[in-house]
């Protein structure tokens, strides 16, 4: 018996899409939205906590709170100046040996490292990432800082005429020079520093790096560019996420870092842009040192 053409039109219909998640997916999804936003509310949260904590500070002090240098609390008068000029500069001075180092380290391991060894440097690097701070404080307060004493009088004489390598009071080409001078300062602990920092920053750079898809190096190379150039045309831009992401992760270890800097530099409450010379303090070594 033939079917209508209508009939079968009518029985045949296209199946409805539609973009709404349902079973399982509609459960991931949910349940990842809830955590996304559980995350967003907690952190409001310490952020609200903590401006409530500061109003009445800020109240009394006002503006000057910012602007003062010295931290006296006994004769009422503390400031956040110093603290912070001093928390820049040991990250600033942490990042300029960190960036490379880390860059440099992610490159030659996804790139050029061979194979039977690359597994030991991820371990290694990613062991360099979890040994206490402490160790690394001491580290660079009985093996690093003299050293690094002696390359900060070398840059006085040499680029003394640039401020931040300017140390007052101090003569680089006396015969005898002070040492003491070029120690315990930004610049000793922001080599310290650094040494925390570039692990953890090398370690995402490499994870990235390494996921550059195959076929667009392999095609750079098949129109005749150099392991350099493949490099810098496919791996750098394919990575600049990453890039980006490690050298902010970086940053912020190095703004927070509390027992390496209390171990090695000396205490001083004075905005100075000057990197070389002794004493400084961070915001985290002023909790640690009178309220930890």
């Amino acid at each position: 018996m033939p079917v209508r053409e209508d009939i079968v039109a009518d029985s045949i219909r296209p199946r409805r899409l539609s973009r709404k998640a349902s079973g399982a997916d509609a459960v991931f999804e949910h349940s990842a939205r809830a955590i996304g936003a559980s995350v967003l509310v907690i952190t409001g949260g310490v952020g609200l906590f903590l401006g409530w904590q500061a109003y009445p500070t800020l109240k009394h002090y006002g503006w000057s709170f910012f602007t003062e240098q010295s931290w006296q609390p006994d004769t009422d008068v503390i400031g956040i100046a110093a603290v912070l000029t001093g928390t820049i500069s040991v990250a600033m001075v942490a990042m300029f040996f960190a960036f490379p180092l880390a860059l440099l380290t992610a490159l030659y391991i996804s790139e050029y490292a061979p194979a039977r060894i690359k597994p030991t440097l991820v371990s290694l690097v990613d062991l360099m990432a979890a040994i206490p701070s402490i160790v690394y404080g001491l580290w660079g307060y009985l093996l690093i800082m003299p050293h690094a004493g002696e390359l900060a009088r070398w840059l006085q004489a040499n680029f003394g005429w640039v401020p931040f390598f300017d140390v007052r009071g101090a003569d680089p080409t006396a015969a005898v020079p002070d040492e003491s001078r070029y120690l315990y300062s930004s610049f000793c602990a922001g080599i310290a520093v650094a040494m925390m920092v570039m692990p953890m920053a090398c370690a995402v750079m490499r994870q990235v790096f390494s996921q550059t898809p195959l076929g667009e190096k392999e095609a750079a190379l098949a129109l005749g560019a150099t392991k350099w150039g493949m490099i810098t045309s496919v791996v750098l831009p394919f990575g600049r996420g990453g890039i980006i992401g490690g050298t902010m992760l970086g940053l912020g270890r190095a703004l927070g870092e509390t027992i390496a800097v209390v171990l090695i530099v000396s205490p001083t409450f004075e905005v100075k842009p000057n990197i070389l010379e002794i004493g400084t303090s961070t915001v985290s070594s002023l909790i640690a040192g009178r309220f930890g």
